[in-house]
């Protein structure tokens, strides 16, 4: 699969991006937490999270105590999006459009790794995971259902998702406002906390 990832051309963002870029992590895990798009580290170095998102990501796994071979992570979208500013590339948001196109990839490791639930980071994750559109100010810190729910809990695609904002959102504020956000973000990934435990045992 990583290995037809970087032939994908199904929607412009693989023509311009350096690669694509496959979740990684656990195989059965407790949860998938999934984010938008890879950002400009992740597109070079071709491992998701690992730029300033998600070390803060990390930062509040550590601090939940959520065991790394409990999680598998990964992006609605596999191909770095971005406008040139001079010789810097900024991340753009993917449109639905290149969302859509890239369904099938994520729908494929869902049924690959088969986690237990998945956390949505971001209104991109969650319009993927959920396949609607999803008001994350509104829904985060709940478990939501996936529309196309066949009520098997033995189908690894009938997925609770847990939606919350992604960590890039907190990096974009300052001072206290960043500090209240980051502690209402940690309570809403705690909501998964059960599952983790649960995944351990």
């Amino acid at each position: 699969m990583r290995d037809a990832l970087q032939r994908c051309r199904e929607c412009p963002l693989g023509y311009l991006a350096t690669q694509g870029v496959a979740g990684e992590g656990a195989l059965r895990p407790a949860l998938m937490l999934v984010g938008e798009v890879p950002g400009d580290q992740e597109d070079l170095q071709g491992h998701p999270f690992v730029g300033p998102a998600g070390q803060l990501l990390f930062r509040a796994i550590d601090s939940l105590g959520w065991p790394r071979e409990a999680l598998f992570v990964t992006n609605a979208v596999k191909h770095f999006k971005f406008e040139l500013r001079g010789k810097r590339r900024i991340h753009k948001t993917p449109s639905q459009r290149e969302a859509t196109a890239c369904l099938h990839w994520l729908e494929d490791e869902i049924g690959l790794v088969e986690p237990r639930a998945a956390i949505a980071l971001g209104a991109t994750a969650a319009r993927s995971l959920l396949h609607r559109s999803v008001a994350v100010t509104r829904e985060h810190g709940r478990w939501l259902r996936r529309e196309d729910d066949l009520r098997d809990l033995r189908d690894p695609h009938d997925l609770r998702v847990l939606v919350t904002l992604h960590p890039s959102a907190l990096l974009r504020m300052r001072g206290e406002e960043r500090e209240a956000a980051y502690e209402q973000w940690l309570g809403d990934l705690r909501n998964a906390t059960e599952i983790v435990d649960a995944w351990a045992r």
